[in-house]
């Protein structure tokens, strides 16, 4: 499968190629921005609707990244055989529609149902958005478009720190003492721009699947079926209803249960362990209050539940697509891969501002403008320069040119936090987080390019949505949290912050074998999707 040995593939990019990367880069944006704003907006709404940082907590990571992940399941088998331009069109609407919910909410649990809701709708841009990509451009390309859509992330994640805290403080400050917040109408602002730009998706050209990589790829007779089908199989208690009418042997049934004890084992013990390191007040909603540490393992075992789930049905319902992805170890070690440094980067990225804040005495406008300006700015240049080298480099070392680039972000990244979080003053900060930041980036263009080339053209969207679920549940869902355990535990921030980096050992030694082993897992997708 190496480009040496398909000459005969595209190699040119398809018609409405860069329309559609523009497109959908934007719509990574969006997403970013609708899913990071609820940050910088967070000592407002805490004020206004009297919570606390746990109940913030709750917001950005576990609520969210709960019904994200679960719904990329569906949605992603969805893109894999409906019309992906309209699937990501009304997922689009939906999630602005739930994000313009949240400027007109007047309490903590309409902010959650907003919050929900965005998790749902964002759930297909990623599946669908790949899937479509990787059907307009060719092979030799596809590092330079995962670096767009890298650049894209960094835009909505500055984007969302400047947009929120300059509309919020405008409004405040033109509108005081008006009925409708600063915050509502950050929310409201960041909205209006997705329902013009699902318009537009509703209107890009559907490519033929398969083509840029020369396999046949026949139409879905029933995408909707099969996505309802994938939501009750990987569902915790329904799966089991799904299991036995597709007639799953006693041992898999076993099994699953087997593997759903020991999780709900597990989990309990590290809400113990968690409670006894840094005990919390309850969370109450209503007549019921709950121990914050039980939520948060509740719903990473839930997440876990899921996986054990996905994993046993597509093994019932797509034998193939389970041999091509168990088949390989370059994509489980890529997933991996990217649920740790997720790890890392969440963890960071949730308490930089209050970092900012906290140790150089920064106000609220100065991080968000300053931070937001140079983490967008140096998140776009980075990758549409580090995608194109790993490209390059892909042609004269394939299988290790890409994994090269990888690796040397992902190491490198977490030995310049040093030097960068142990600045003087907010100027030494920001200067040393200049290549900082330039590095990290280098990470996900290559590691996404040899995912995805992993795998048939009709499995991406599954593909995708299996390593959304676990970097969402156990990067987005464990980072943040675990950084927020030491602060409380040790009272200090910032070693909080760099214990986290330990994270990139066991990602560089998985990074070294998958430039080892890229080339070979390639080249047998074929065999392991005959079977």
């Amino acid at each position: 499968m190496s480009e040496a040995g398909t000459p005969t593939l595209p190699t040119a990019v398809a018609r409405g190629g860069r329309y559609a990367l523009v497109l959908l880069a934007l719509t990574q944006a969006m997403s970013l921005l609708d899913r990071q704003i609820l940050a910088i907006l967070a000592p407002a709404i805490k004020k206004d609707l009297g919570v606390g940082d746990a109940e913030m907590g709750l917001l950005y990571g576990t609520v969210f990244a709960l019904f994200y992940a679960l719904f990329s399941l569906p949605v992603g088998r969805l893109s894999d055989g409906w019309v992906r331009t309209r699937l990501l069109a009304i997922s689009l609407l939906f999630w602005s529609a739930a994000t313009g919910l949240a400027g007109l909410t007047t309490s903590f649990a309409m902010l959650a149902l907003s919050r929900l809701g965005v998790g749902i709708g964002e759930a297909a841009t990623s599946p669908a958005g790949t899937s479509l990509l990787y059907d307009y451009w060719p092979r030799r390309q596809r590092g330079f478009v995962m670096a767009v859509m890298a650049s894209a992330i960094a835009l909505g994640l500055g984007g969302s720190l400047i947009l929120g805290g300059l509309a919020a403080n405008w409004w405040d400050m033109a509108h005081p003492g008006a009925a409708l917040r600063g915050w509502q109408f950050a929310f409201l602002v960041a909205a209006a721009p997705g329902f013009v730009l699902a318009g537009f998706l509703w209107g890009l050209r559907e490519p033929e699947r398969g083509v840029m990589d020369g396999i046949a790829t026949p139409p879905d007779p029933r995408p909707f079926a099969a996505s309802l089908e994938m939501l009750g199989a990987v569902t915790p208690g329904l799966h089991l209803l799904v299991m036995r009418a597709r007639k799953a042997g006693a041992a898999m049934i076993a099994r699953n249960l087997a593997l759903i004890g020991v999780i709900a084992a597990v989990m309990v013990a590290l809400t113990l362990a968690s409670t006894a390191i840094s005990p919390r007040p309850p969370l109450v909603f209503g007549s019921l209050a709950v121990n914050p540490h039980a939520l948060q393992w509740a719903v990473i075992g839930f997440g876990l539940v899921v996986i054990v789930n996905l994993v046993q049905s597509v093994s019932l319902s797509d034998p193939q697509a389970s041999r091509v992805i168990r088949g390989s170890p370059t994509v489980i070690m890529c997933m991996t891969v990217g649920m740790l440094q997720s790890v890392i980067n969440y963890g960071m990225m949730a308490f930089n501002p209050t970092f900012l804040i906290r140790t150089y005495h920064l106000s609220l406008g100065e991080t968000a403008l300053k931070f937001g300006l140079l983490s967008a700015g140096m998140g776009i240049v980075g990758p549409l320069l580090w995608g194109p080298l790993s490209d390059w480099l892909q042609k004269r070392y394939p299988g290790s040119g890409r994994a090269g680039v990888a690796l040397f972000a992902m190491a490198a990244s977490p030995l310049m936090s040093l030097w960068v979080y142990t600045a003087p003053d907010a100027e030494t900060f920001f200067w040393r987080f200049l290549p900082y930041s330039f590095i990290l980036t280098g990470w996900m263009p290559p590691l996404y390019a040899i995912m995805y080339e992993q795998v048939l053209p009709r499995m991406r969207g599954l593909t995708s949505s299996l390593y959304l679920l676990v970097m969402t549940i156990l990067g987005l869902g464990i980072g943040p949290y675990v950084v927020g355990l030491l602060s409380d535990a040790t009272g200090n921030l910032r070693l909080a912050m760099l214990s986290i980096q330990w994270v990139a050992v066991p990602i560089a030694v998985l990074m070294v074998l998958i430039a080892r082993r890229a080339e070979r897992d390639e080249q047998g997708l074929l065999a392991r999707a005959a079977g």
